[in-house]
């Protein structure tokens, strides 16, 4: 499988910044709200079609520092989450012959840099470990929201700071030894709203 498009909105972090920046995130921990944090990849069918299915138990957590480059992000993926809507396909892609969840549970990303390409957009570097290997993969990202969040003014639990993401990458799911054809590249995309702690 490949993994592009990882709107991690929760791996995603990074981005910290700039002039969108409307509160300072120096030395600020972010974690992710899981009930607002997606986690798609989709591939090609045989060429014919494209699918799509999603995790849906991912953990972010991002730590702001004053130097860009020298803040963290962290994602864990529960691999055994995969759902695509069609349950004979999702025991299929757990087994042996794709994810082999029973063996290989999680799926992580730690960045090892961040670059930022403009007011609210980054490059997130790092490493993606799944079936048991790591490859260094991009996540294309856009911060999204750095502030109070628009809900807060009328529901306690969205008061204090928050910051959103979306990022994007693509994998080729034969590196990492998921599946024994291709199916071109595998799409990733995350989405995430983060909450300080």
């Amino acid at each position: 499988m490949v993994i592009k498009n990882f709107r991690i909105g929760s791996l995603l972090v990074a981005g910290f910044t700039l002039a969108c920046s409307t509160v300072a995130l120096a030395d600020t921990t972010f974690v992710s709200d899981q009930g607002h944090t997606e986690v798609f990849f989709g591939w090609s069918h045989a060429g014919v079609t494209r699918q799509n299915a999603e995790f849906t138990a991912a953990v972010a957590t991002v730590n702001m520092a004053d130097d860009l480059a020298d803040s963290t992000v962290e994602v864990e993926i529960d691999a055994t989450s995969l759902s695509s809507g069609v349950v004979a396909l999702d025991d299929h892609l757990k087994t042996a012959d794709f994810l082999e969840v029973e063996t290989y549970p999680t799926m992580t990303f730690k960045s090892t840099s961040i670059e930022v390409t403009g007011e609210n957009t980054m490059n997130v570097v790092g490493d993606l470990t799944m079936h048991g290997v790591t490859k260094p993969v991009t996540l294309a990202t856009k911060m999204t929201l750095n502030g109070e969040h628009p809900l807060g003014k009328n529901i306690d639990y969205y008061k204090g700071q928050w910051v959103a993401f979306e990022a994007t990458t693509e994998i080729d799911h034969q590196a990492f030894d998921v599946g024994g054809f291709s199916t071109g590249p595998i799409a990733i995309t995350i989405n995430t709203e983060m909450k300080a702690k």
